[in-house]
């Protein structure tokens, strides 16, 4: 592997085909995040999506009041289906998951379609604790997907769970950012961003990536005064967009942050904006111009 996320192009975009992507998400009737933005993120980049949802939710996890059911028992028959159908796929990109045995399910797709880029947003938890869906087992599941991760995602809670370094905050220098890297590396991971550093007095967020053997690049943005549910879905799927558009990996990354600090600043126009997440809708433009 190139040891330069500048110069690592992870899929190479040929003619008028649709890449086919398996999004292995849960979806929310109420509330920006997961397929109810994989989906047409990923759609505006000329990806064919093929959903596999991980649960239903009535609304996401941030209100006080959600209905969830777990999908477990039913994915061996759905993916049984795809199989017996002939369907191919490009890539399998993961995010939420309902349970522990699910990840058997996503080891499952990467044994059926060995040739599919693995893009693994481990999504667990943020500022320093799980999500409440998120059980210590489930959490050590999530550690099998690490290995052979053509691209792992996490933010700094996630990247603590995965690896058992010490969570510090969001204010943490490069050193301790290249020793997770290292060690999630050292687990497998081919590629990896972490997200969500934050120093202190700055208005700056900043994300950093690095292949495997390779030296860290950051890519950061400005600030902005609110925090917003959904945007990690939105950077993973802006990411995968971008790569699959044929974008060097640095690049994607790069994408990803702006069309988040996009979406986040005409967020505020939407009432409840607060609770529902971020409002992603109207700058879909900035995805489908990755094609231009």
């Amino acid at each position: 592997m190139n040891n330069s996320a500048s110069n690592l192009y992870l899929y190479e975009r040929k003619g008028g085909y649709l890449p086919r992507v398996a999004a292995v998400h849960d979806l929310c009737g109420y509330g920006k995040c997961s397929l109810g933005v994989a989906i047409p993120v990923l759609s505006a980049a000329g990806i064919d999506v093929c959903p596999v949802p991980t649960s239903l939710f009535s609304a996401h996890t941030r209100f006080p009041k959600f209905y969830m059911h777990d999908t477990t028992p039913m994915l061996d028959e759905y993916l049984d289906a795809w199989r017996e159908e002939g369907i191919e796929l490009d890539g399998i990109y993961s995010g939420f998951l309902g349970s522990a045995e699910q990840v058997d399910a996503i080891l499952r797709l990467y044994r059926e379609y060995p040739r599919a880029l693995r893009i693994v947003d481990p999504v667990m938890g943020d500022g320093g604790a799980k999500y409440p869906t998120y059980t210590d087992e489930m959490c050590e599941a999530m550690k099998g997907l690490v290995d052979g991760a053509d691209l792992l995602t996490p933010n700094l809670t996630e990247a603590s769970i995965l690896t058992g370094i010490p969570y510090e905050g969001q204010d943490v220098d490069e050193a301790y950012v290249r020793r997770v890297m290292d060690a999630l590396f050292g687990m497998g991971a081919k590629a990896v961003v972490i997200k969500g550093v934050v120093h202190e007095g700055e208005k700056i967020i900043r994300n950093y990536v690095a292949v495997s053997g390779g030296e860290m690049e950051e890519a950061s943005g400005e600030l902005l005064p609110y925090m917003l549910h959904g945007t990690g879905d939105l950077f993973a799927s802006g990411l995968t967009a971008a790569v699959y558009a044929g974008e060097s990996l640095a690049a994607s990354v790069e994408f990803a942050c702006a069309l988040v600090r996009h979406a986040m600043q005409i967020t505020p126009d939407q009432p409840d904006y607060q609770v529902r997440g971020v409002s992603f809708e109207s700058v879909l433009g900035d995805v489908t111009a990755l094609l231009s």
